[in-house]
């Protein structure tokens, strides 16, 4: 606790972390693929609470719409939602557009904010950190970067971090982007997450270079290997400091696939894999006689149907898709009754035993009307003037 409630400083004890190794996709071996995650002590936790509560006052001044990290009533559907509504606009005015998913190598810590830095300075000076793993802890060191993973503060620094690169590179005085409903939009974000936008590829260079010059300055580095372009006009190759940026037809952001010609199929695809690959981890609870029927409908409609609904709210779902989705929930029902796919039993006889209420597909319908509801009671919404706005163009013949 404070040394007294007068006194900003900190005593010692709150500044130290334990970081405990969480791996990510990809190879185990190489340290670049595991995220440190920060055990937080609870006395420390309560003072960050009270700073998180009077920052978040002004970080939501300060945030533009196209923001949608870690902001109430946003989330990932609508950054995921928005790139597609463009996508999608885009094609229908047949105009090319081109995009930038920057990645980048580093977290980072800066808050240029004078009521609360004397506290923030206190609370990130002099810490000290150990590694947890499953072998022991290593001993305490001093770390003197980053922003803390888990630590309560942390979404609120970043979003003000990569307001402040945003705004010194220009972005929302740049005359180039995507014009669509009245307004100019060539960049949208998700925390750290940054997606450059341009009609051509000159434009989309330009944004790129003027973003990782401020990023440099404030010690952030791209990750070349990790920041990718996608477009649906053509490309050539681009090298940044002597690494070539890869260009890639389809890209997963926040969970979602989007591809170059804003076909969800590949992304329904995607999801009903990942569905089947839940169904199938659950199969040791499933076949527990000591669950009943209800409940293990209960279970399958509570952690197997939300990875496949993910991102729904805006797919184009056509009738060869929605075969699949009928046919992916009967399969989760055939294998919770055990009922072999040899077996001559009726669909709806399955259906009749089960009792599932709604259907899947029912479930996504059901999403997307709330999501739309939500959308068109919002005022001035970005995500509602991109639903409803124009882009310059041409529609084709027919």
């Amino acid at each position: 606790m404070p040394a007294n409630l007068e006194n900003p400083a900190v005593a010692t004890g709150l500044e130290k972390v334990s970081f405990h190794s969480s791996p990510k996709n990809g190879n185990a071996k190489e340290c670049s693929n595991y995220h440190t995650i920060a055990l937080i002590s609870h006395a420390s936790k309560v003072m960050l609470k009270i700073l998180q509560a009077r920052l978040q006052q002004y970080v939501n001044r300060e945030l533009p719409d196209i923001q949608a990290g870690f902001i109430k009533g946003r989330g990932t559907r609508d950054q995921i939602a928005n790139i597609r509504w463009i996508i999608k606009k885009a094609k229908e005015f047949q105009k090319n557009i081109y995009f930038c998913f920057i990645d980048y190598a580093k977290a980072f810590d800066c808050v240029d904010h004078k009521k609360l830095w004397k506290i923030l300075k206190e609370m990130y000076a002099g810490q000290e950190a150990t590694v947890r793993t499953g072998h022991g802890t290593t001993d305490w060191f001093q770390i003197g970067k980053g922003v803390r993973q888990g630590c309560i503060l942390s979404p609120c620094l970043f979003n003000l971090y990569a307001e402040y690169i945003t705004r010194n590179a220009g972005l929302e005085e740049a005359q180039v982007g995507i014009k669509i409903a009245g307004r100019n939009i060539n960049n949208l974000r998700y925390a750290d997450d940054t997606t450059l936008m341009a009609e051509s590829e000159e434009e989309l260079k330009s944004l790129l270079m003027k973003v990782k010059g401020e990023s440099e300055k404030v010690c952030l580095k791209l990750n070349i290997q990790k920041t990718k372009i996608m477009a649906s006009g053509p490309t050539t190759s681009w090298e940044i400091v002597g690494e070539t940026v890869e260009t890639v037809s389809d890209f997963i952001l926040g969970g979602s696939q989007i591809t170059a010609d804003g076909d969800c199929s590949h992304d329904i695809k995607r999801h009903l894999l990942l569905g089947r690959k839940v169904m199938t981890n659950l199969d040791s609870i499933l076949k527990s006689r000591d669950i009943t029927l209800p409940t293990n409908v209960h279970l399958v409609k509570a952690m197997v149907f939300p990875v496949v609904m993910y991102g729904c709210e805006s797919w184009t779902v056509k009738k060869a898709e929605c075969r699949r989705i009928d046919a992916f929930e009967l399969w989760c029902w055939r294998r919770l009754l055990r009922v072999p796919w040899t077996a001559r039993r009726s669909n709806q006889s399955i259906l009749k035993e089960i009792s599932p209420g709604s259907s899947l597909e029912g479930m996504m319908l059901k999403l997307k009307l709330q999501y739309f509801g939500h959308l068109m009671r919002r005022v001035d919404s970005l995500e509602k003037s991109l639903m409803l706005g124009g882009i310059g163009g041409r529609r084709r013949r027919g």
